[in-house]
């Protein structure tokens, strides 16, 4: 989402599901989540949904990890 002065916002509800499901399964700090950009914070959300997916040997569309679908 773009703001008028060509800034990048992203809807503050996301950001939160991102920087907490990082910490919870990762452990790191919120300064060094937050001094990510968006698109590496949903990579690392991505990669964290993968891992979960093979431990749990479940199909992408079942697994109650993957609350990362692309938006």
């Amino acid at each position: 989402m773009r703001s008028g002065r060509g800034l990048s916002v992203f809807p503050e509800d996301q950001l939160y599901e991102e920087t907490g499901f990082i910490a919870y399964y990762f452990h790191w700090s919120h300064d060094e989540i937050m001094n990510m950009e968006h698109r590496e914070r949903r990579r690392w959300c991505e990669e964290i949904s993968k891992m979960n997916r093979k431990i749990s040997d479940e199909p992408e569309k079942h697994n109650p990890f993957d609350v990362f679908k692309k938006r």
